[in-house]
Order: C-alpha cells, then sequence, then structure tokens
C-alpha cells in the first residue's frame, strides 16, 4: 500500500467516526442520561472520555509528529518507506468494546464537569488537529517516529497509527454507546 493510500483511509477514518460520534449529542437527553444496568458510562460520560482520551493521544501524537518532522533530516525516509508495515489487525482491535481488557488511566475518567457543548466543541477541534497533522506529513514523514503504546500490547507505533488508535478508540465507544442505547429501549 502506498502511503498516500494509508492517509487517505486514516482520514476517512477519522471524519466517519468522528462524524459519527458527533451524532450523538442530538439523542434525547434521556437517552444520554441512562445508566446502563452494569452501571456502566451514561453516553454522556462516554463522549466526555473520549474526549479526554483523544486530549491525552494528542499530546503524543503533537510531540511525535514534530519528532517525525525533525528526523527527516537525519533518516532516509525513501528507504524507511521501503520496508514500512501498517499493523492494522492489531490496531483494528481498538476499535471493538471490550475486545481486550485495559484499565484506563483516572485521569481519562469522565467528571461530568464539562458542558456537553464544549464536549462536541473539543471533539471538533481534536479531529482537525489530527487531519492537520496528516496534511503537515504527506509523504510519509509520520513513520519517522515511534512512541510505544502499551494498549493492547502494541509496542512502538509511528504517528500515523497513533492517529488511527485515536479514530478507532472513539469507534470502540460508538458500539458501547450503541449497546447503552438498546439496553434502554428494552
Amino acid at each position: 500500500m502506498k502511503i498516500q493510500d494509508l492517509l487517505i483511509e486514516i482520514k476517512d477514518t477519522l471524519n466517519t467516526v468522528f462524524t459519527e460520534v458527533d451524532r450523538w449529542f442530538d439523542k434525547p437527553e434521556s437517552v444520554r442520561n441512562y445508566r446502563p444496568a452494569d452501571q456502566g458510562w451514561t453516553i454522556n460520560e462516554i463522549l466526555e472520555h473520549i474526549s479526554l482520551t483523544s486530549h491525552y493521544l494528542l499530546k503524543l501524537i503533537d510531540k511525535g509528529a514534530a519528532k517525525a518532522l525533525k528526523n527527516t533530516s537525519a533518516l532516509d525516509l525513501a528507504n524507511e518507506l521501503g520496508h514500512y508495515t501498517f499493523d492494522r489487525d492489531k490496531l483494528e482491535e481498538i476499535g471493538k468494546h471490550q475486545s481486550f481488557l485495559w484499565i484506563r488511566p483516572q485521569h481519562m475518567e469522565p467528571t461530568g464537569k464539562t458542558s456537553l457543548n464544549e464536549v462536541r466543541s473539543t471533539l471538533q477541534v481534536q479531529k482537525h488537529r489530527c487531519i492537520a497533522h496528516l496534511e503537515s506529513m504527506p509523504n510519509g514523514e509520520g513513520i519517522l517516529h515511534k512512541t510505544t503504546m502499551s494498549v493492547n500490547n502494541l509496542g512502538k507505533i509511528d504517528v500515523y497509527a497513533y492517529i488511527y488508535f485515536l479514530a478507532k478508540h472513539a469507534q470502540r465507544h460508538i458500539m458501547q454507546m450503541e449497546n447503552n442505547e438498546l439496553e434502554m429501549k428494552r
């Protein structure tokens, strides 16, 4: 796969997932505030969690993108691209609700202190930041820096994989919100 095709795929995934996440803000308040029988999060809490997690992932993405662009002067991009692989299978698991066990850090747990409008606006800004990073690294530069990701034992992943991870994390929680809504309607 050419790197430009991968970047198109990641951008399309971001747009699709964040459009779907955004639709949940328009659900009736009774649906968004429903607490499932297992005492899990409400949809409002899930939306806040997505924005919190994206906030912390974007800190890593911001730093990684800057380092990757800096590495273009020290590394041979064409050579690196020649043996590049994108571990889509392991990253796809991130998008499936309850596909692996992982306990999130406390700072990614919703508090309810942020208004729903602020959460919605933050998610849109976060999506645009991810797209801006993709556009700033259009030739594969994002592969030139890797950071360890402990979730699902992903190991060292590049900036593009981090952005894809961010989208897949949101997708994972779309499934959770769907489950909440289905349970409420029973």
